[in-house]
């Protein structure tokens, strides 16, 4: 499964800003495959207004607990832009492929992604434990 077979909603805010990542970035941090994986991610989400998007939903800055179908471990992770990231902290950029992966995606979907060293990996969106849109905030 590659990141569109999924239906996917983003917040308006979220896409312009992620477009906005993709048309700064000179090709040469981003590997092209990824960049143009991103732009059709992109393009084929659900657009919304912030304050429509579901609760369910992993936008920008959602905090989320991941687990891995195989062997049921759990991960907690923050679905962050590059210049906040820091994955050994849980912090995942929206540019990098598990961020991606995790982009828009609902409770109980499947994010799948490819590692650096060219693996797969599957892990299951078990709960949102933050999201920012569910809080009030509609600017993050």
């Amino acid at each position: 499964m590659q990141a569109l077979d999924l239906e996917r909603t983003l917040t308006e805010l979220d896409h312009v800003r992620i477009k906005n990542l993709i048309r700064r970035d000179p090709r040469n941090r981003l590997p092209s495959a990824l960049a143009q994986q991103i732009e059709e991610t992109l393009d084929a989400s659900a657009v919304v207004p912030a304050r429509e998007v579901p609760p369910d939903v992993v936008t920008m800055y959602s905090q989320v607990l991941l687990a891995d179908p195989a062997g049921g471990e759990r991960t907690k992770l923050a679905l962050c832009y590059p210049a906040d990231a820091e994955p050994a902290a849980g912090f995942v950029s929206v540019l990098s492929p598990l961020g991606l992966s995790l982009l828009g995606l609902r409770v109980g979907d499947l994010a799948r992604w490819s590692t650096p060293a060219g693996g797969e990996r599957t892990a299951e969106v078990v709960a949102i434990l933050f999201q920012p849109e569910a809080s009030g905030d509609y600017s993050l």
